[in-house]
C-alpha cells in the first residue's frame, strides 16, 4: 500500500508544483493552503497598484500568511505558558492538602 500520494498544485500564476504528500490529512491541508493562497492572491491582484508586479503580490501574500503563522505560534506559546503556570499552582494546592 502506498502511503504517499503524488499531487500537483497551482499557486498564483506560477508553474504547477508536484508534491508527494501523505494520504488524508496532509493532502487536505495542502489543498486548503493552495485554495487560500490563491484566493488572497486573486483578491489582491484585483486591487494591486499599477507599479506592482504579480510577484510583488505573491510576496505580499506570503508575508500575510507568515504573519498569521507567527500570531498563532505566539498564541500557542502563551497558552502553553498559562497551562504550565496552572499545573504548577494545582500541584501546590494538591500537595499542600496531604
Amino acid at each position: 500500500m502506498r502511503d504517499k500520494l503524488n499531487i500537483t498544485i497551482k499557486v498564483a500564476n506560477q508553474r504547477p508544483l508536484r508534491m508527494a504528500v501523505s494520504l488524508g490529512e496532509e493532502e487536505e491541508e495542502v489543498r486548503q493552503a493552495e485554495y487560500y493562497v490563491n484566493h488572497v492572491w486573486a483578491k489582491w491582484m484585483n486591487d494591486k497598484a499599477a507599479d506592482q508586479s504579480d510577484s510583488d503580490v505573491l510576496a505580499m501574500t506570503a508575508i500575510y500568511f507568515a504573519r498569521l503563522y507567527i500570531q498563532e505560534y505566539r498564541k500557542n506559546e502563551e497558552a502553553e505558558r498559562r497551562l504550565a503556570e496552572f499545573e504548577e499552582s494545582l500541584d501546590k494546592i494538591l500537595l499542600d492538602i496531604k
